[in-house]
């Protein structure tokens, strides 16, 4: 592998709005070079040429549907033939409140992909460009969704639980290299229009939850640099996922899911 770039830089997927969006300023401000990457259409050149007017610091920016593993090999393969990589946050996740009976094929192998195989390739193809630097990290972004099965979202909680346990593994199979990796479960967050109305319907429980995008950004990132692997973001709603018993949580959760599906 040939990597020609002379400075370092931080991959964030899924960057063109909310939590994602977040992590990029937060870094910029902390004069970290970007590789921005999200979905084409969402005004990802725009951002970043405001980062780079804003804080002075290199943004290379790319448009790619992470549903195709075509797509992902080659995006991957560019960024290791052309850029120094020393922190990749894997942030891009799609999800959804919908009757697995009315659910699209494509609709369910869309959340896969992106959730899991996407997270999961992103990290395999860029780990050895990782490796390369003196000290290096991975955040991985999961849910507190990850904690309790729910009715409604079946295969969105299962993804992000995926996330969360492919993240304690790695972080102890790289706990003598020079690869830190982390994971953060947060809550809802107000993103986008879609998801906002979506916690909207949930109602007190949902609203009770919910968190800033940029708070969430710079905790994590602090957390991240100091070498913690799972980051505790909400404490309250970690309790509620995973303390209490599946036969209280589960439908707890799925009755205020509902709503949303409603």
């Amino acid at each position: 592998m040939k990597v020609y770039s002379e400075h370092k830089y931080t991959v964030v997927t899924g960057a063109s709005q909310g939590l994602g969006k977040a992590f990029a300023l937060s870094l910029a401000k902390r004069q970290h070079n970007l590789i921005l990457i999200s979905l084409p259409n969402q005004n990802l050149k725009e951002l970043a040429q405001h980062i780079t007017t804003q804080y002075n610091v290199n943004v290379a920016c790319f448009e790619t549907d992470f549903s195709s593993d075509e797509n992902i090999i080659a995006l991957t393969t560019h960024l290791n033939t052309n850029y120094t990589i020393d922190i990749l946050i894997n942030n891009a996740g799609t999800g959804g409140t919908k009757k697995l009976e009315d659910a699209s094929l494509n609709y369910l192998n869309t959340i896969i992909q992106v959730n899991v195989k996407a997270t999961t390739v992103f990290t395999h193809q860029l780990l050895p460009n990782l490796k390369q630097q003196p000290r290096s990290y991975i955040l991985n972004v999961s849910s507190i969704a990850a904690f309790s099965p729910v009715g409604y979202k079946t295969v969105y909680p299962a993804s992000k639980a995926f996330v969360h346990s492919f993240s304690l593994g790695l972080s102890e199979e790289l706990k003598q290299s020079n690869v830190s990796v982390s994971v953060i479960n947060p809550g809802a967050m107000k993103t986008n229009p879609e998801i906002t109305a979506r916690i909207e319907k949930q109602g007190f429980i949902g609203k009770l939850t919910l968190l800033e995008p940029q708070k969430v950004a710079e905790y994590s990132i602090k957390k991240m640099f100091r070498g913690t692997t799972f980051i505790l973001i909400n404490p309250m709603s970690w309790m509620l996922s995973s303390l209490l018993p599946n036969w209280i949580k589960v439908p707890m959760m799925t009755k205020i899911v509902k709503r949303e599906a409603s």
